[in-house]
């Protein structure tokens, strides 16, 4: 096992615990990591997605289980993000637009996780047409460059006051769920080939650090933190990746 496997493997453990304490799947992070290595941008994107469903599914289960996943307010959002995450992953994408992209995504994906609040006081009933058009946009970009979406979707929310902050955190982690299986399933469609040897190691990584991550949750972790914390290092990685690419 060669010393740039490691580091990934020590890396996407820490990663899948930190984002699964609130709720996220770690795709942009894993996205980041791998830019920084300089992995083959053609395998990065099979590879975050996995991981996202790995560190989600556990998540996903828990909030159902805790009641907090409300499919019938939930739908729309899942309805119109599915099919585009997997027209945006089976959308064929150059490596140099791939970053550029990907970095701008990273950027605001900090800025938005950085000024996220931690709860919603007053909830607001959306509109199908704007619950539609937040889960198919935001859908077909994770698809496109393959992250889940959450971590757009989840400020998102807490900015239209959508519901309570857990609630918010349990549709973002389905939502990151569905986006990632129909993203990985377009790109999949395009016969793009997954090299396990590789990948394998960074799903059981992935799979202890998400397990210990939505079990320990908020209660353990200021979620407030986190995402800051989160959001600064994304936002490096973001700026490196652009200035890299343009």
């Amino acid at each position: 096992m060669d010393q740039t496997l490691i580091i990934l493997i020590i890396s996407f453990f820490v990663i899948a615990l930190v984002y699964a304490s609130v709720g996220f799947g770690g795709g942009t992070s894993y996205l980041a990591l791998l830019a920084v290595m300089q992995v083959n941008f053609e395998v990065m994107r099979p590879t975050a997605l996995l991981c996202n469903i790995v560190v989600v599914t556990g998540g996903t289960w828990i909030f159902f289980k805790e009641g907090k996943l409300d499919l019938k307010k939930s739908w729309p959002f899942l309805a119109a993000s599915i099919p585009a995450a997997f027209l945006g992953g089976f959308w064929k994408i150059g490596e140099g637009p791939f970053f550029i992209i990907l970095g701008t995504l990273l950027i605001i994906a900090a800025v938005l996780l950085w000024f996220q609040g931690s709860e919603s006081i007053t909830h607001r009933d959306a509109s199908p047409v704007l619950t539609a058009g937040l889960g198919g946009g935001v859908g077909f970009l994770s698809g496109l460059v393959s992250i889940g979406g959450g971590i757009f979707l989840s400020p998102l929310l807490h900015l239209i006051k959508w519901d309570e902050a857990k609630k918010i955190s349990a549709l973002a982690s389905m939502f990151i769920l569905v986006n990632s299986i129909s993203g990985l399933a377009g790109q999949l469609a395009r016969s793009v080939a997954i090299p396990w040897a590789f990948v394998l190691p960074l799903l059981i990584a992935v799979l202890a650090g998400g397990q210990i991550g939505s079990r320990l949750g908020a209660r353990r972790f200021n979620a407030i933190y986190i995402k800051r914390i989160t959001a600064v290092l994304i936002l490096v990685a973001g700026v490196n990746i652009l200035k890299d690419h343009l």
